[in-house]
């Protein structure tokens, strides 16, 4: 990912000339907890009380859309935020989609996804994931995937934000910084460093 240059300013970039889609392209951090807390509470319920899946059973799958979530996270950031096309338009709509915050890294309103690419993607991999599970199953995968979900995209806004005190936090930010400010083409994890130790992407913190 080419950059002329990284602003440090919390501020935003106007990214369009439409009123409508410039505020389409920004979120306050805390708006998918709104929409999401919910949708996880209601597939929780769902699995546990309607299709009366067993406790042994609702971890097994939760624990398993834990750990899809974070293997999906690795691939979207590597292989389609940080894919660079040739064609201009590709371009402009990758620079919307990420390009945006690797020049302004702590943009307060780019650093969790809007409502307006979440949904429709959340939705998609619904569908995605309904081909392979049905019932309690999928609805207790589902919900610990969008928790895994909630806990990327707080925890980004986290890093860019937050100081630290906990070992845990403070590795985090540093493998998260170095993607932005060392080498861009490694750490893409942003909850977690494990795909990049396993896929040979992890830097070296010595």
């Amino acid at each position: 990912m080419k950059k002329n240059f990284v602003s440090n300013s919390q501020e935003s970039v106007r990214m369009f000339k439409s009123d409508w889609m410039e505020a389409l392209s920004k979120v306050h951090y805390t708006v998918p907890l709104y929409i999401y807390v919910p949708v996880i509470l209601l597939l929780g319920w769902s699995a546990l009380f309607v299709e009366c899946l067993s406790i042994p059973a609702f971890f097994g799958y939760a624990a398993l859309g834990l750990f899809v979530w974070t293997l999906t996270e690795y691939v979207l950031h590597r292989f389609v935020f940080h894919f660079v096309p040739k064609a201009k338009w590709a371009l402009r709509l990758h620079f919307i989609f990420h390009g945006v915050h690797h020049d302004y890294p702590n943009d307060a309103k780019r650093l969790v996804m809007p409502p307006s690419a979440s949904i429709p993607m959340a939705l998609t991999l619904y569908l995605l994931f309904s081909l392979l599970l049905s019932g309690g199953a999928l609805h207790a995968f589902f919900a610990a995937f969008l928790v895994g979900y909630l806990f990327y995209d707080i925890s980004h806004y986290a890093l860019h934000h937050f100081n630290f005190k906990s070992e845990f936090w403070k590795k985090l930010k540093k493998h998260h910084m170095l993607h932005h400010y060392s080498d861009h083409t490694k750490g893409y994890g942003v909850s977690s460093a494990l795909w990049d130790k396993i896929f040979g992407s992890d830097f070296d913190k010595r």
